[in-house]
């Protein structure tokens, strides 16, 4: 059994955190708001009161927070992670951010010592709860091994992908392939709602064939339902995206597909959408049209 620190109680922190808990490892945990850990204390968690105490005597350390500015925070401010962690310690930040800074917090590890995964995750809240979620990974081949018994306590397709940084380039080829195909799934499903047809009796035939996707089959029920919590925040999303585009106007691509559904989903936050799922972006657009 591993020694374990977790940072970041969400809508899927919470499901991955409880894995480990369920495995049988000691974990200590710190999050925002301790009333959002009540779950994972009950099961076993020991409370910390700052993000960079739950590395002390870690084996392990996972983060999964809400923005680049958050995992600078935790992990590279005075008395975070980087500082409190004894050589040999695994980092692991399943945040989605910025892939200069999981380079940047390597560097910084690596000089003490210390080892840092960058490993975004792909699933949604769906996968977290079922254990079943995409483990794209960036860092050593060593700490990426001796980690592998513990990502499979979360996820199902963990793979590495290349150096640091590289897991969360690999996000965003992700985030990418979502955003073109969520304003399919939301322009699908309302054309079919104008034409008074019956949503989940289209998802029934679209969603096994050429046109079927996690998304259609998956948020598109949820949309037929009415049903837009969050699995995934919509202003999370648009941060995504804007990582995406921001590394496409480094490595001089044009993505105009993604700069498109960016603005899309900006459109969705000015309507006060921003903390429902991204399956919310059905909900904007109707909006969109009703108004016409």
């Amino acid at each position: 059994m591993s020694r374990i620190g977790w940072v970041g109680i969400g809508v899927m922190g919470r499901s991955m955190c409880g894995h480990l808990l369920a495995a049988g490892h000691e974990v200590r945990v710190f999050t925002r708001t301790k009333a959002s850990a009540s779950g994972v204390l009950e099961a076993g968690a020991v409370w910390c009161d700052r993000p960079g105490d739950v590395a002390e005597g870690s084996d392990f350390v996972f983060t999964i927070v809400g923005y680049p500015s958050d995992v600078r925070a935790v992990y590279l401010a005075e008395g975070g992670l980087v500082e409190k962690a004894a050589p040999g310690t695994v980092l692991v930040d399943m945040t989605t951010s910025e892939p200069a800074l999981a380079v940047e917090i390597h560097g910084a590890a690596a000089a003490r010592g210390v080892h840092a995964l960058d490993a975004p995750v792909s699933g949604g809240d769906l996968g977290a709860r079922n254990a079943a979620l995409a483990i794209m990974v960036g860092g050593g081949q060593e700490p990426f091994d001796r980690t592998v018994p513990l990502f499979e306590k979360m996820g199902k397709n963990i793979r590495l992908m290349g150096g640091p940084g590289a897991g969360q380039h690999t996000k965003m080829s992700n985030q990418i392939l979502i955003a073109g195909t969520m304003i399919g799934v939301v322009e699908s499903l309302l054309y079919a709602v104008r034409a008074g047809l019956d949503v989940d009796a289209v998802i029934d035939v679209i969603g096994s064939g050429a046109a079927g996707s996690w998304s259609i089959n998956n948020l598109g029920r949820r949309i037929a339902k009415d049903d837009f919590d969050p699995g995934f925040y919509i202003k999370h999303f648009v941060k995504d995206m804007g990582i995406a585009l921001a590394e496409a106007k480094r490595m001089r691509i044009s993505l105009p597909g993604l700069a498109l559904v960016e603005q899309l989903y900006v459109a969705a936050m000015a309507q006060g959408l921003e903390n429902m799922g991204t399956q919310a972006l059905y909900t904007a657009l109707k909006n969109m049209n009703a108004a016409r």
